[in-house]
């Protein structure tokens, strides 16, 4: 929050913080019309305010909830959306809510890449055990498990072992997960991090000595490499297609000869480890974006 603050000073604009949690909507009982409001934070004295009350409206990390509190949430966003769709400003929204989930969904995203017919890595998706074993033994016996949901490494396997594979998949069917099964790309431990704002792509190399994760919780380490005409037009093209205005787009190669592909985009990226490899200040280029889009 202070890194946004201090930019949004140095613009001249105001921010206000809320959690979503404090989401209210309201429906009124005579012509078609709803609002939802929100409880500012980080402020002397928080009070509620109509989310069509902000200029623009910046959509970040949603905290864990029950399914119905989940779907309540992006229903008030969608409806936001919606309302300022119907007045001609759709941009005033980054990102949208069905944006978010589409990214925030590993199988629906990977289909929509594939569909583009960028190259992804090969991947069985199944709600079955055996089904799963099978994925295993097809992808070369050496697979990443992944949750459909979720981000940060968290809850991400390296599978080489048979019957490892079949204790993870059934402690998995306990608990009624889908199964992601997606083939290894060695050799792991390093990939190229697309990070987009608008139509500018910063590109971060991202290694890790001691796990194929890259992620900052698994000890990767950010570093700033030259983003290539290529890459460039994959990240926009990928962003334009899901109508992302801030997201992550992150690639693993697979080797020399073929290249890059596509391993997940992220919707709502955290930017602080990117930070540290870029000589911008990626605060300043998001709110000179959600100003330039302020209705």
């Amino acid at each position: 929050m202070s890194e946004l603050n201090q930019a949004a000073s140095k613009f001249g604009v105001e921010l206000f913080f809320a959690d979503y949690e404090s989401l209210t909507a309201e429906i009124a009982s005579t012509g078609p019309r709803t609002r939802a409001m929100c409880q500012t934070v980080e402020m002397a004295r928080p009070h509620s305010m109509w989310l069509d009350e902000f200029d623009c409206v910046f959509t970040r990390t949603m905290p864990a909830g029950s399914t119905e509190q989940l779907v309540y949430r992006l229903a008030t966003l969608h409806d936001e959306y919606h309302r300022r769709m119907k007045k001609g400003q759709p941009s005033s929204f980054v990102n949208p809510p069905a944006a978010l989930e589409l990214a925030i969904d590993k199988y629906a995203t990977l289909a929509r890449v594939s569909r583009m017919g960028i190259l992804t890595p090969a991947t069985v998706v199944t709600q079955s055990r055996v089904e799963a074993m099978d994925a295993f033994d097809r992808l070369g016996g050496d697979v990443v498990v992944k949750p459909i949901f979720g981000g940060e490494g968290r809850g991400v396997m390296r599978i080489v072992d048979k019957e490892l594979a079949w204790t993870a998949f059934t402690a998995l069917q306990q608990i009624g997960a889908v199964f992601y099964v997606q083939q290894f790309c060695p050799p792991g431990g390093t990939d190229i991090r697309l990070l987009v704002i608008d139509d500018e792509v910063h590109a971060i190399k991202r290694v890790c000595k001691d796990d194929f994760r890259t992620n900052v919780r698994a000890g990767g380490k950010p570093e700033r490499v030259e983003c290539t005409a290529q890459w460039r037009q994959l990240a926009l093209q990928v962003c334009r297609e899901f109508e992302l205005a801030f997201a992550a787009v992150d690639l693993v190669e697979l080797n020399r000869d073929a290249g890059y592909c596509l391993m997940e985009v992220n919707a709502i990226p955290g930017w602080k480890s990117s930070q540290s490899a870029l000589p911008v200040c990626v605060a300043e280029q998001i709110v000179s974006v959600l100003k330039s889009r302020s209705v």
